[in-house]
């Protein structure tokens, strides 16, 4: 699987917050580094995307959709600004 940036998520960022977030700092709930919500490193190819934090590889962000809904587990982002 070939990630890519965040930036790819844009649009999805935009259906889930409401608002253009790939600006947004965002800071990793395990190794504590912030960045911009574009410099995720983002997995596609499954069932669902992934978003991933460069600097650890930890799970940041996970999008699903089901049944006409976006399910979204953002558990690997301690704050977002």
């Amino acid at each position: 699987m070939d990630p890519v940036d965040g930036n790819a998520i844009g649009g999805l960022l935009i259906d889930v917050f409401g608002t253009e977030t790939t600006g947004a700092t965002l800071v990793c709930a395990t190794c504590g580094s912030e960045g911009p919500a574009a410099q995720l490193v983002v997995y596609r190819q499954g069932p669902g995307v992934v978003a991933r934090c460069r600097a650890c590889s930890n799970l940041m962000m996970v999008f699903v959709r089901m049944h006409g809904m976006t399910c979204t587990d953002v558990s690997g982002v301690a704050d977002m600004r």
